[in-house]
């Protein structure tokens, strides 16, 4: 913001001219408060780096671990292979619950009223005890002979119910906000699309879908960070190879738990960063048209030579042409 202040131009005398000349409006407490902030932050880092009982020696031997290396590696993998499996039963179910037929909209209610309903280290106890619920996974005839049959335990192994336990719970999650993503479009593009002939699984590929990924794609980002963190839960099952695990193992192998704890939450940061950088990319891709992050393409050589080609008359405010 400035202020405007007028006065009388010193080389236009006797003429009755008035200058605009404009003053940037002071902010001093604007100044004050990053003074604040940037003292607090000086007497933050000092007191890090000056405390001995970080240990910055031990974090910095275990920042590279090799097991410290496989355990980002497991996380990673666990995050991915969860919320791809949870992204897909969600637009599964979110079209279930759109849908006409009431038994596919009662049975994807269900579904999220479980899965949302019971807590997901308790989803991960079981999911690590169904060997016990069943020892053996059977293929026959319903209520005849036995035609294959697998150990529960080869089949379902911990690294199978976390992902699967991850998976499933998230999905509940991710169905209420594709629902939601689906309902923001009007109702009006989906009846005018269909007024023109347009299938319903067409409209809603080419119509309803990219413009509910705008509003998708935020919550599902955040949806995604949090389940790189909640891969920490995966002990229930119990799965010992991911990021947290490791670190408390080494943890308590050193009795030095706070460098080890430094060690989780720098990895945690840094997958966390990345994870935000990609959503940013995405949100700029579907928000294109609609939201600010993209400015509109504009050919500045040729708007140039256009403004000459039929240059304005400043008496009507017409061009050479006679065109307003």
């Amino acid at each position: 913001m400035s202020r405007l202040i007028t006065h009388r131009s010193p080389h236009a005398a006797g003429a009755d001219v008035d200058l605009i000349r404009s003053v940037p409006v002071r902010h001093p407490w604007r100044w004050v408060g990053a003074a604040i902030i940037l003292l607090v932050l000086i007497l933050v880092i000092q007191s890090m780096t000056t405390n001995p009982k970080f240990y910055w020696g031990t974090f910095r031997t275990y920042l590279f671990d090799v097991l410290v290396i496989q355990g980002v590696g497991w996380t990673l993998i666990l995050t991915v292979s969860s919320m791809v499996i949870a992204i897909v039963l969600a637009i599964l179910l979110a079209f279930m619950r759109q849908s006409d037929n009431p038994l596919f909209r009662y049975v994807s209610w269900v579904w999220v009223w479980f899965f949302r309903g019971t807590p997901v280290y308790t989803q991960l106890l079981f999911w690590g005890s169904v060997g016990a619920l069943y020892p053996k996974i059977i293929v026959g005839v319903p209520f005849g002979p036995e035609l294959f049959s697998w150990d529960t335990a080869t089949v379902i192994n911990a690294t199978v119910a976390a992902i699967v336990g991850l998976g499933l719970n998230e999905s509940a999650y991710l169905a209420e906000i594709f629902r939601a993503g689906l309902k923001s479009v009007d109702n009006g593009q989906m009846e005018a699309a269909e007024a023109l002939g347009m299938r319903r699984s067409k409209v809603m590929w080419r119509i309803i879908l990219p413009q509910a990924m705008r509003v998708i794609i935020p919550p599902t980002g955040n949806e995604t960070i949090g389940m790189l963190k909640t891969t920490s839960l995966v002990l229930a099952v119990p799965f010992t190879l991911d990021l947290t695990f490791v670190t408390n193992a080494l943890a308590s192998r050193t009795f030095l738990p706070i460098p080890l704890l430094m060690v989780a939450a720098f990895w945690y940061l840094v997958i966390t960063s990345v994870l935000m950088v990609g959503q940013y990319y995405i949100e700029r891709h579907f928000g294109k048209g609609v939201d600010n992050v993209m400015k509109a393409p504009v050919k500045a050589t040729a708007a140039v030579a256009a403004a000459h080609a039929n240059p304005v008359d400043p008496a009507d405010g017409t061009t050479e042409g006679g065109q307003s």
